[in-house]
């Protein structure tokens, strides 16, 4: 079983969008859930610099944090959570899957607007993926096909 990082947290109820704020950035980061106010991430430099730098964030926004470094109690505890976040992001390179096959249809100029965008995603998606699932491989290959659909049209124009 490995290391995770733990970061518990309160934030005043007031403004909202104090807490919406720090949700996002959790979200981004691609956080397990674990309970109201608590979140987990695999543990390694970067995540827990990531997670010290929003636990600085909320004690600035008057909210409290604390970060804990903790394993599972069992390996199918940890084996739910990263099954957790496998899903969580299968389902965003689903999006890109589709996405990507909807935009084989489109025009020349649109197609390359779509490959730059999900490039793009697909970055975003890997920073957050630290259980990559089946969909990741199947995703790249959707926006790779698009990116050679996109070379094969500029070719026959010229």
């Amino acid at each position: 079983m490995g290391q995770w990082v733990l970061l518990a947290y309160r934030m005043p109820r007031q403004p909202s969008t104090l807490r919406i704020t720090i949700w996002r950035k959790l979200d981004r980061l691609g956080v397990a859930r674990l309970g109201d106010g608590l979140v987990a991430l695999p543990a390694d430099a970067r995540t827990r610099e990531q997670l010290e730098w929003i636990a600085e964030e909320i004690g600035e926004m008057g909210g409290t944090s604390t970060l804990w470094l903790a394993a599972p109690g069992s390996q199918g505890q940890e084996q739910a959570i990263a099954a957790e976040m496998r899903r969580a992001r299968a389902e965003e390179y689903q999006a890109v899957i589709a996405q990507a096959r909807g935009a084989a249809q489109a025009r020349p100029g649109e197609r390359a607007r779509v490959v730059k965008r999900l490039q793009a995603e697909l970055r975003r998606i890997g920073r957050r993926d630290y259980f990559p699932p089946a969909e990741r491989d199947e995703a790249r290959l959707a926006v790779q096909a698009l990116v050679e659909q996109s070379a094969a049209v500029k070719e026959e124009s010229r």
